[in-house]
């Protein structure tokens, strides 16, 4: 879902993210479950879209806090599958232009995009996240959410996120923070080991941000609510019966250990390893 300029890193995370014929997989699981996959809804895919704590929920709450209007430029870093974009382009009347670094995200992104009908406000390209190929203050709004995390060079990823946005532009983040409880367990959705992780604490990132100048409107420790959200999701995969057919959620992007994955953001968070914030931020009307 996200980027560095390391080209062994880069593939690292393509591999990390990415899934042999992974499109295919998508359709024939909506295909399996009874739906035409011609005739798609975005109910239909909420489950698998938003590759992030708390879902669509939480993709809208970031949106009003930072107060998207009709008609926004919105560039989505790390846009994943497409699923936020999607949702600023059909509930807050976004353009958005997505970039994630892994292919397969950027062709399941198209696809899903042009069957539910949003392709005329929804564009997707691969590119890196710290080399953004976008003209200076081309967008109104940066969204940024669940991407740092492997991002190395963090400095030069808030100043690229500055640079592309007009002055007085917001910046949205929804970001995996390291906690006081020490190094994560792995795997995690986002590294399967510490190789391409790269935490950073909620006031470290703060002060990435204001220098490279951004001024902070709402910062928010969203990380009580992100584990009351996974506990609920772990609740439901345990409830659900043996011989149930697999669910058309994120399952399918993470693979077998998607239980493994879950079980272990709990622990993150119950030991404070990891920590979860939600914020906006503006770049100045001056630069």
């Amino acid at each position: 879902m996200t980027e560095r300029t390391d080209h062994a890193d880069e593939r690292a995370i393509a591999d990390n993210y990415g899934r042999p014929d992974l499109e295919r997989t998508i359709l024939d699981a909506y295909e399996n479950a009874g739906m035409d996959t011609t005739r798609l809804t975005r109910d239909d895919t909420a489950a698998l879209d938003e590759f992030h704590i708390q879902g669509r929920d939480a993709t809208r709450a970031l949106a009003d806090l930072a107060e998207l209007r009709p008609g926004d430029r919105v560039l989505d870093v790390g846009s994943g599958i497409g699923g936020p974009a999607r949702t600023l382009a059909a509930e807050f009347d976004c353009r958005v232009t997505g970039i994630d670094l892994v292919e397969e995200y950027c062709r399941v992104a198209e696809t899903l995009t042009e069957r539910l009908g949003l392709e005329d406000r929804v564009s997707v390209r691969r590119g890196n996240a710290v080399d953004l190929p976008f003209d200076d203050g081309a967008f109104d709004v940066v969204w940024l959410q669940h991407v740092s995390m492997n991002v190395a060079e963090k400095g030069r990823l808030a100043d690229e996120l500055h640079r592309v946005l007009r002055p007085g532009g917001r910046l949205a983040v929804h970001e995996v923070c390291a906690g006081p409880g020490g190094s994560p367990q792995f795997p995690v959705p986002w590294a399967d080991d510490p190789s391409i992780s790269f935490l950073t604490t909620a006031e470290e990132l703060s002060r990435l941000l204001a220098d490279a100048g951004f001024e902070e409107l709402e910062w928010v420790d969203a990380t009580d609510d992100s584990l009351e959200w996974f506990r609920s999701r772990l609740e439901a995969m345990a409830a659900r019966p043996a011989d149930a057919p697999p669910p058309l959620g994120l399952n399918l992007l993470m693979g077998p250990e998607t239980p493994t994955k879950m079980q272990n953001v709990v622990r993150n968070l119950e030991d404070e390893r990891i920590a979860v914030v939600r914020g906006v931020v503006e770049k100045s009307a001056q630069r």
